[in-house]
């Protein structure tokens, strides 16, 4: 009896011991993902109000001379740009975070997933700062345009700054994930979930579908949902496109491998 007891506890203690492990590194990845996004954090507050002001002038700009954007909040003025230089920090140290979650799924993978999931890693960070640029750059001074020039002459534009930070993350965000769209739409492709000619033919509903989610996620007037929806769609394209050429590749490959094990 003794000796089955015993001989149970090490099994128990060895199929503990990799999950303890993997528990351990976890937590060591993320308190260095954490540190790292605090020191950026620490590093930027010094110019959390130019920070602000940077974000603030697409909006800024448009306004009549000597208007300004006020406070309606007693704490507003500091938890603002706080918030902000937070949100700011986190976006520097995506590359970081991302790394360090690779690092921890990394020894778990085969030589060609290790081999496709780098390009696929740098792309989506390069396309979500892409889409939070594209936002800052083209939408956000169609859009403040549009809006400070439809109301009434007798009305003044006051804008709180806290409801307009709210309102530029929302966006940020918004074409940040719509841009990581070729993405998804390769890796559907490639995990052999559809493909390229599903996806064809699925055309209207996906413009549709574009529409919609842009509904949802802009302010509802027609030019912020058609900026959101529109390049949603070509990206989507794009997709298909990288989906078409990695399959062209694979026929290639295995087409070859045919004719060697002919030879």
């Amino acid at each position: 009896m003794s000796m089955s007891g015993d001989s149970k506890e090490p099994r128990e203690d060895q199929s503990q011991a990799p999950l303890i492990e993997h528990l351990i590194e976890l937590r060591s990845r993320l308190m260095r993902a954490v540190i790292v996004i605090l020191v950026v954090f620490l590093g930027l507050y010094s110019f959390a109000n130019d920070i602000y002001t940077f974000v603030a002038e697409p909006l800024m700009d448009l306004l009549p001379a000597g208007s300004q954007m006020i406070a309606t909040e007693v704490a507003s003025p500091f938890l603002a740009p706080f918030k902000l230089t937070l949100v700011v920090a986190v976006f520097i140290a995506i590359p970081f975070v991302l790394h360090q979650a690779w690092a921890f799924i990394a020894p778990g993978l085969y030589d060609n997933e290790k081999a496709l999931a780098i390009p696929i890693l740098v792309s989506s960070i390069a396309l979500f700062y892409g889409g939070a640029a594209f936002a800052y750059y083209v939408v956000f001074p169609l859009l403040f345009e549009f809006f400070t020039q439809t109301g009434p002459d007798n009305i003044a534009i006051m804008t709180d700054i806290n409801q307009y930070l709210n309102f530029v993350l929302k966006l940020f965000f918004a074409f940040g994930v719509a841009f990581e769209i070729p993405i998804a739409t390769f890796l559907l492709i490639l995990s052999g979930a559809t493909t390229v000619e599903s996806l064809s033919k699925k055309r209207p509903y996906i413009l549709l579908g574009c529409f919609v989610v842009g509904m949802l996620l802009t302010p509802p007037d027609v030019i912020s949902q058609s900026l959101l929806a529109i390049p949603m769609y070509l990206l989507y394209e794009v997709g298909l496109l990288f989906g078409r050429l990695v399959r062209k590749r694979k026929e290639e490959k295995e087409a070859d491998e045919e004719q060697e094990a002919d030879l």
